[in-house]
């Protein structure tokens, strides 16, 4: 006991510590904009005014809930124990799983009226007339944000997995659970990220990001790497590929048997990979167009080391959506050395935002626009919260119970690890994106400027494959297919993987876990009727894609090493840290 109160004191002068350095912050990111909170009440206000009735049948009714509720506590208590009724059904929140939620008179009423309180504020919110659609998105998400984070297992009085924890270990769970916490604010310099996976069980270039190939270039935004053949002659045409900025590319090299890019090499590639810098404030005014010019900087690489004028080129999420301003500009100056072109979970329509609503108003991102204004950059942890708050639940409050309350350590997750390998975003290429694209909607529109052409997706004329992931919530397939559709393309095709953003591209086909949709090229009557056209493949979308993109990699030839360079892959920027 004596260690333990000694430890908790050392912890906690740690903490204050460390929670000093957190940096402040515009209050446009840490919550919306009073507007929202302003138009939330005139609609309240009007609803008195014109309809009290439904105002005070909501009252009856979740006080009604309530009180009945309490008076069956009430007996269960006096009892010592619960009857569940006979037709009740099982719980399906897993935050409940525990028997005591059901079995125990405490934990029951407990878990029963934070269900009606939240059942009762989801129905005054979704029933308030807001202003606008976007108001009414807005004030749902902060709703179940606000409902979610008052849940009773985020509370140690209330949660009984962290009590019986508590009691088995003698307290030692929640000495354990204050290091945790400590370690995670020392970590992010002030700022509470919890950690999702144990950062020392792995080493990217080490046990995970292994695949042999060397950098071959290196320039101020990316390395290039070029992985080393496993096979005796390869295709002529090279390909490319651009991954998001946002994280690390090693995503689409965890472990040998789940890399896309090994699988790639094995079926006959030269492949070629943009390993991109992780920024500091130096880059602050490092714009969008800076990317494309490191598009086509890596693509000269390509073609100055493979002699070939023609390259298939490869883009994920945002990695795409650079990919299509860079595709639009080349075509606008005549440059038609790319031979086709991939889009993995690719957005290039931004007129629906989707669950990104909350995160693209104007108070959003004019908070982001000041935060980048005074530091440079957009910070990595920033982005990493704002990504976890989708899925608050599973990247939030349930890791932080098991970290902070129960005491246990993060599981040795590869997937996790990346997650939380975030990067820095530089200052003016955010606000380029949020403004011109997600906001404006130029690629769409009238174009987006880059180096003095507007560009649309209209101006992608050449082949291409788009793959979309069928309960991604990030680029949602729907919206995926729309900016495909309108593409000039006449040569286009579009596949639907089963799962998520990740889940749905990292999907080997050695593992035969998720399969895939095909349809036809029908790009004129909307996603729905493209997807009931659709024929289902069992297993992975990999092969299917490829016997797509060998028909335009042209004969065999000898396969290529890579040259000396800078270094053996991963590189060095996959490394950095800020």
């Amino acid at each position: 006991m004596t260690e333990n109160l000694e430890r908790i004191e050392s912890l906690t002068q740690r903490l204050a510590a460390a929670l000093s350095r957190r940096p402040m912050h515009d209050p446009g990111v840490e919550g919306p904009g009073a507007d929202l909170m302003v138009n939330a009440g005139m609609a309240m206000a009007k609803m008195w005014a014109e309809q009290p009735a439904r105002i005070l049948e909501q009252q009856v009714k979740f006080w009604g809930a309530t009180f009945a509720h309490y008076a069956e506590m009430q007996s269960q208590l006096a009892k010592g124990k619960l009857t569940a009724p006979a037709d009740e059904e099982p719980e399906k929140d897993k935050r409940f799983k525990n028997p005591l939620w059901q079995s125990h008179p405490y934990f029951n009423l407990v878990k029963t009226q934070y269900q009606i309180n939240a059942q009762a504020m989801r129905e005054a919110a979704a029933g308030l007339d807001m202003a606008s659609e976007v108001d009414q998105h807005r004030l749902g998400w902060l709703t179940n944000q606000i409902i979610d984070m008052f849940a009773p297992t985020n509370f140690f009085a209330t949660n009984p997995d962290a009590i019986e924890r508590a009691l088995e270990t003698e307290g030692e769970s929640l000495v354990k659970g204050l290091e945790n916490l400590v370690r995670d604010v020392e970590t992010n310099g002030g700022e509470l990220v919890v950690s999702l996976a144990d950062r020392s069980a792995f080493a990217v270039g080490e046990n995970i990001g292994t695949a042999p190939g060397r950098v071959v270039r290196q320039a101020p935004l990316y390395e290039l790497i070029q992985f080393s053949p496993s096979t005796e002659s390869v295709h002529a045409t090279p390909i490319v590929l651009f991954p998001p900025w946002i994280n690390k590319f090693y995503i689409l090299d965890l472990k040998p048997e789940n890399s896309m890019i090994r699988w790639i090499v094995d079926q006959g590639y030269t492949l070629f990979v943009v390993s991109w810098k992780n920024p500091d404030a130096s880059y602050a005014e490092t714009s969008l167009e800076d990317y494309v010019s490191a598009y086509l900087s890596a693509m000269d690489a390509v073609e100055e080391i493979t002699a070939q004028p023609k390259l298939n080129a490869v883009g994920y999420c945002i990695g795409g959506t650079t990919l299509t301003l860079t595709l639009g500009l080349m075509a606008q100056r005549g440059d038609d050395r790319v031979e086709s072109a991939t889009f993995f979970t690719t957005l290039t329509d931004f007129s629906e935002q989707g669950e990104f609503t909350p995160f693209l108003q104007d108070d959003f991102v004019e908070g982001i626009t000041a935060e980048v204004a005074r530091n440079g950059i957009f910070a990595s942890q920033l982005m990493t919260r704002t990504m976890s708050f989708l899925r608050a639940n599973d990247l939030v409050w349930g890791p932080a119970i098991r970290s902070y309350m129960m005491g246990e350590a993060p599981p040795a997750f590869d997937l996790l690890y990346w997650n939380g390998d975030a990067t820095n975003l530089p200052g003016k290429m955010t606000v380029d994106y949020l403004r011109g694209l997600c906001q404006q909607n130029l690629l769409i529109g009238d174009g987006f400027p880059v180096h003095g052409h507007n560009v649309s997706v209209k101006d992608v004329t050449l082949p291409l494959c788009a793959i979309g992931c069928e309960t991604d919530h990030i680029a949602p397939w729907k919206y995926s297919w729309r900016g495909v559709a309108q593409m000039a393309s006449k040569d286009k095709r579009f596949i639907l993987s089963e799962s998520g953003h990740i889940a749905g591209i990292v999907n080997p086909p050695s593992k035969k876990k998720y399969g895939h949709y095909t349809g036809s090229s029908d790009f004129a009557h909307g996603p729905d009727a493209w997807r009931e056209g659709s024929k289902f493949a069992a297993g992975s979308w990999w092969p299917t894609w490829e016997a797509w993109l060998a028909e335009r990699s042209g004969d065999m030839v000898p396969a290529r090493q890579p040259e000396e360079g800078f270094g053996p892959a991963p590189g060095s920027y996959v490394h950095e840290r800020h």
